[in-house]
C-alpha cells in the first residue's frame, strides 16, 4: 500500500476530516508543523500557539488509540516534508485548502511545485463553504448549503500507520516548542482563553444550543451578557477543532427540536446564530476571491486617505499616529468604554463582536488611523483570528469597502447603551471605579474638587480624551463623504458589488433591525492570484437583510 501523509493546519479535529479519512486508504500518518514563518508574521500571538498545542495534544491522543501517528516538526514546510520524504517516499500529500494570510499563500505555491517535482500527489479538500477559483457569486448561497447539508464525512475505525517513526524524539507539546527559534513566551501566554480541543468546543456548543443560546439575540451586543451569552465556539472554527459543517447540523437539529417542544426563545436565538454561520464564510470568500484586500484598499480610491499606508515607521507615519496608536493598543485613549474593551481583549483573547467594531471605528474615524496597524494589533490579540473575515471587516468597519454604510460608533454612546451601570468599566478600567455613575462614561466633565474626591483626577490617575469626539467624527464624515462624490469612488462601486456581492437571496438576516449597505450582484473572476492590483469601487444600494454589526464573531 502506498504511504500517506495528512498535512493538519487549521483542522485540528477528528469529526468531518476528509484527508484523514482518506488516509486509512493506505499506509498514513499525520503530520503538524510549527513554522517559522507562522512565529515571526506581523499578526501571530502566543496565544494562538498555545491554544493550537491544546488542540494537537487532545487530536494526537485520539489519533493513536486508532493507530495514527502525528508527528509534530519545527521549520519551514518545505525542509519538513523534504525531510519525511526522504525517509519515507510517501506518495500522497493530504490536506484541506487554506483561505490564510499571505505567507501561507506563498507557502502552498513552494509546496505545490514542490510535490509536482517528486512525483508526489496533493490533494485537497475544501473545508468550508469557501470555494476556490470561484469564477461568480451567482448560486454562492446555494453551494454553501449544498456543503453543510451534505453528510459529514465518517472517521476511520482504525488506521495502518507507518513504521519506523521514532516517536520519542518528538518535543512534548506542553513545553514551549519554539525555544529554540527565538520566540519570547512571556506572561501574555497565560492570559484567560477558550478551552481548546474538539471535545471542548463540542461541550461549549452544545451547553449553547441547549440552554446559553435562548438569550443568544439580546446578549450579543453588550460585553457583559455576551460573554455568557455567546456560543464562544469562534477559536474552535478559526482553527479547525470544530467542523463548521457540523456545528450548522447542529445547530439546525437544536433549532427543530425547540420549536417541537414549542421553546420560542430558544428557536429564535438558535436562528439568529444559524444565520451567522452563513455570513462566516461569505467574508472569508472574499479573501479567497482577492488576497490583495489583507494588504490594499477593496476601493483603491481611498489610496492616500489616511496616513501611513503601511505599518509604523512608513515616511507618513508621523508621531502623533504612533502616539494614538500606543494609547488605543493600551487602552489608555481616555474613553473609559474604548480602553475598557480593549484592555479586556489583551488579557482574555476574546471580545463581543460590536465592541470590536466600536474598536476599529474609534481607530479609523475618531484617531484617523489605518486599518493595517490597527488590524495587525487586533489579529495578535484575537484568540479567534480567522484572516478572511478578518481583514473584511477592518476594512468594512474602516469604511474603505467603498460600499458599505459609513458607521461612526459614539464611545460614549455605546458606554450609555451597552454598560449602562458601569459594571464593565469599572472591572477593566479600576482607575475609574469610585467616579460616582453620573460622570463614569465621561469622566473629564467633572469639576476638580470631584476628580479629586473620586480619587480620579484626570491627567494623573486616567488620560484626558485622547481627541474631541465630536470634532473628530465631524471631520471623518466630511472626509469620507467628500472622497464618495467623487468621480472615481463613484465609478469603483460596480466592480466591488460584482466581485463579492452577497446577492438578494440565500444569506440570512441578522435580526438586528439595522440596515448596511450590502454588496449586489453579477460576476467575478475568482482565484487567489497575489500581486496583482485591484481598482476598487464605492458606492451602493441599502440593503435590509445584512447588519455587520452581529455576526461573526459571536
Amino acid at each position: 500500500m502506498t504511504l500517506r501523509l495528512v498535512w493538519l493546519k487549521r483542522d485540528l479535529r477528528c469529526l468531518d476530516h476528509a484527508p484523514l479519512a482518506a488516509a486509512a486508504e493506505g499506509v498514513a500518518a499525520a503530520l503538524w508543523i510549527v513554522e517559522p514563518e507562522w512565529l515571526n508574521s506581523p499578526e501571530f500571538h502566543p496565544r494562538h500557539l498555545a491554544f493550537a498545542q491544546g488542540c494537537v495534544a487532545e487530536l494526537r491522543e485520539e489519533l493513536a488509540k486508532r493507530g495514527l501517528p502525528l508527528l509534530v516538526r519545527h521549520g519551514s514546510a518545505l525542509n519538513v516534508l523534504q525531510g519525511l520524504f526522504e525517509r519515507h517516499r510517501f506518495a500522497h500529500l493530504l490536506s484541506h485548502e487554506e483561505t490564510g494570510p499571505g505567507w501561507t499563500y506563498a507557502r502552498d505555491r513552494a509546496v505545490g511545485a514542490w510535490c509536482r517535482e517528486r512525483g508526489v500527489q496533493w490533494q485537497e479538500w475544501p473545508q468550508h463553504g469557501v470555494v476556490r477559483r470561484l469564477r461568480s457569486r451567482a448560486g454562492w448561497a446555494s453551494r454553501w448549503a449544498g456543503r453543510m447539508d451534505a453528510a459529514p464525512v465518517s472517521m476511520p475505525v482504525a488506521w495502518s500507520g507507518w513504521r519506523g517513526l521514532d516517536l520519542d524524539d518528538l518535543p512534548k507539546l506542553e513545553e514551549p516548542m519554539v525555544s529554540t527559534m527565538g520566540l519570547r513566551m512571556g506572561s501574555e501566554t497565560a492570559a484567560p482563553m477558550a478551552a481548546p480541543g474538539q471535545a471542548a468546543g463540542l461541550g461549549i456548543l452544545d451547553e449553547f444550543l441547549h440552554g446559553r443560546g435562548r438569550a443568544y439575540r439580546r446578549s450579543l451586543s453588550s460585553p457583559l451578557t455576551a460573554e455568557s451569552g455567546c456560543s464562544r465556539i469562534s477559536a474552535h472554527l478559526a482553527f479547525g477543532a470544530l467542523s463548521l459543517r457540523v456545528v450548522h447540523q447542529r445547530t439546525e437539529a437544536a433549532i427543530a427540536q425547540a420549536q417541537a417542544q414549542a421553546d420560542r426563545a430558544l428557536a429564535s436565538g438558535l436562528r439568529g446564530f444559524s444565520g451567522r454561520l452563513r455570513w462566516h464564510c461569505h467574508f472569508m470568500q472574499k479573501l479567497e476571491s482577492e488576497p490583495e484586500i489583507e494588504f490594499a484598499h477593496f476601493a483603491r480610491a481611498c489610496d492616500g486617505l489616511r496616513p501611513g499606508e503601511d505599518v509604523p515607521g512608513a515616511p507618513a507615519w508621523g508621531l502623533m499616529q504612533a502616539s494614538r496608536l500606543q494609547a488605543w493598543q493600551d487602552g489608555q485613549t481616555g474613553y473609559p468604554m474604548v480602553d475598557a474593551c480593549m484592555r479586556s481583549l489583551n488579557a482574555t483573547g476574546w471580545l463581543n463582536f460590536r465592541m470590536r467594531a466600536m474598536l476599529v471605528s474609534f481607530a479609523s474615524y475618531h484617531l484617523w488611523l489605518h486599518w493595517r496597524p490597527t488590524g495587525l494589533h487586533l489579529a495578535r490579540q484575537f484568540t479567534d483570528f480567522e484572516p478572511g473575515i478578518h481583514w473584511s471587516q477592518m476594512q468594512m468597519q474602516s469604511g474603505t469597502t467603498g460600499i458599505n454604510t459609513l458607521r461612526i460608533y459614539s464611545p460614549t454612546k455605546q458606554a450609555l447603551d451597552q454598560d449602562p451601570h458601569g459594571d464593565f468599566i469599572r472591572r477593566w478600567v479600576p482607575e475609574v471605579a469610585q467616579v460616582p455613575l453620573p460622570w463614569l462614561h465621561h469622566p473629564w466633565t467633572m469639576d476638580a474638587s470631584l476628580q479629586r474626591a473620586s480619587g480620579c483626577v484626570i491627567g494623573r490617575h486616567y488620560p484626558p480624551p485622547i481627541v474631541n469626539e465630536a470634532a473628530a467624527a465631524r471631520a471623518a464624515k466630511e472626509a469620507m463623504f467628500g472622497l464618495r462624490k467623487g468621480g472615481e469612488a463613484q465609478r469603483e462601486a460596480s466592480r466591488i458589488q460584482d466581485r463579492h456581492g452577497s446577492r438578494k437571496s440565500g444569506l440570512p438576516q441578522t435580526g438586528l433591525g439595522r440596515l448596511a449597505n450590502a454588496q449586489g450582484p453579477a460576476a467575478s473572476s475568482g482565484g487567489r492570484q497575489r500581486g496583482r492590483k485591484v481598482s476598487a469601487q464605492p458606492g451602493s444600494k441599502p440593503d435590509p437583510r445584512f447588519d455587520p454589526q452581529g455576526q461573526l464573531f459571536d
